[in-house]
């Protein structure tokens, strides 16, 4: 089989990693890919969001399945785009990707459908939605409609800040309407289903750090690192993830006719009483937490992939998740403000057999020295038997890795080890 893989981050570097290992994999490439990715596979310079470029490529290299790693090109209509070619693809229609590009969109529906989720509101005016904040305090949250490359949330610990986001965030670019909601409490887990329409298969949850520096502190990020498993998502938890929020949102989906196939992504709250709540989905894999299930899984990634886009997932091998891993994520010197490129990074020749380094911004100088070349750089992820394992071996790497241009959480997977 013939597979094109979209994207440029990590994730994808990962994505290419696992699915090469499939016997029925018998040519990837990628569009764009990245330095990392151009190590396993040919890469062709062709941005997510070129949907006539992306067709062709697959059409002239005679790719027979797509895997879509990020969101933009699922809401741009990619799947449908390749449907209308022939070409089989990982991830939901444009009609059915708005669970991730309209927030407004998912609320209404969890509001029909009884799906555990914050209170909320919708709104188009200023004025209105500056009232309702002002009726209901802070803290609280904005959100902005549509896709915002993960800039489009503000959690407002005050009135002021709460105020000055709605002002921010209500903009025709962002979907024209935001979504205010109260705020939730307990601990955040990444959920991933693999789903065909009507029905769905855990691919195992991670948890992610959002925050830049060590012990939770400083800006919000695109994620600093992630573990799994995460400790706090029970089976007694997933199994009531499953039941009220997975299979209903498919249901809904289907009565709607727009039926869900692809990578279902739930974020979640888990309150202290063990009662989850949807804070939102995404309709594709996360990054850092593709990392971490890349690691763990066992069984044949093209097999299950293949099983969703094709509308049937009971005919998949075994597949599951084993083991822990983690992934700490190297980020460039300023991130996630203005990150410092070029500095260059020498790699251990050898990270071990239970290591890899993923890259996402990197890319090679007139010299052909990596450098990087973006805020976050490098995934380092590390499998073993136990989370602590997994993690040394992951700090022992980054300590062999010479880039003083870089930094790094050095507490990733605390809330486990810590426990």
């Amino acid at each position: 089989m013939r597979i094109l893989v979209v994207g440029n981050g990590a994730r994808e570097h990962a994505l290419v990693w696992r699915l090469s290992q499939s016997p029925d994999a018998e040519l990837i490439i990628a569009a764009p890919g990245n330095t990392g990715i151009a190590g396993l596979v040919t890469c062709h310079n062709i941005a997510v969001t070129d949907m006539d470029g992306l067709v062709d490529l697959a059409r002239l290299e005679r790719i027979d399945f797509v895997v879509v790693g990020p969101e933009a090109p699922l809401t741009l209509g990619l799947v449908d785009r390749l449907a209308e070619n022939s070409i089989l693809a990982l991830g939901p229609g444009a009609e059915a990707a708005r669970l991730e590009g309209s927030k407004a969109f998912t609320k209404a529906l969890c509001a029909a459908h009884q799906i555990p989720t914050a209170a909320f509101e919708t709104f188009v005016d200023a004025d209105l939605a500056k009232a309702y904040v002002r009726a209901r305090g802070a803290p609280i949250v904005i959100k902005a409609d549509g896709l915002a490359a993960g800039k489009g949330v503000v959690v407002a610990t005050n009135l002021e800040e709460a105020l000055a986001a709605i002002d921010h965030l209500l903009d025709v670019k962002l979907g024209g309407r935001i979504v205010v909601e109260e705020c939730l409490f307990g601990e955040e887990v990444s959920f991933f289903a693999l789903c065909d329409g009507s029905r769905a298969l855990s691919l195992g949850a991670a948890q992610d750090h959002k925050r830049a520096f060590d012990g939770d502190l400083g800006p919000n990020t695109g994620g600093m690192g992630a573990y799994g498993p995460a400790a706090v998502f029970t089976p007694a938890i997933e199994a009531r993830v499953m039941n009220e929020i997975i299979n209903p949102t498919l249901a809904a989906m289907a009565q709607n006719g727009t039926p869900f196939r692809g990578i279902l992504f739930a974020g979640l709250m888990i309150e202290p009483t063990g009662a989850p709540r949807l804070i939102e989905f995404n309709v594709r894999l996360g990054d850092p937490e593709t990392q971490v299930l890349m690691m763990r899984l066992e069984g044949d990634l093209l097999a299950a992939f293949l099983a969703s886009a094709r509308g049937d997932l009971s005919r998949i091998p075994a597949f599951g998740q084993k083991g822990a891993a983690i992934c700490v994520v190297m980020a460039a010197e300023g991130y996630p403000g203005t990150p410092k490129t070029g500095t260059i990074i020498r790699l251990p020749a050898d990270p071990g057999p239970m290591t890899r380094i993923f890259h996402a911004g990197t890319g090679l100088d007139t010299g052909g020295q990596l450098v990087a070349q973006g805020g976050r750089v490098l995934s380092i992820t590390a499998k073993s038997d136990g989370l602590a394992a997994a993690r040394q071996n992951a700090y022992d790497v980054i300590d062999r890795i010479d880039w003083p241009g870089g930094f790094c959480r050095r507490d990733i997977g605390w809330r486990a080890l810590d426990r």
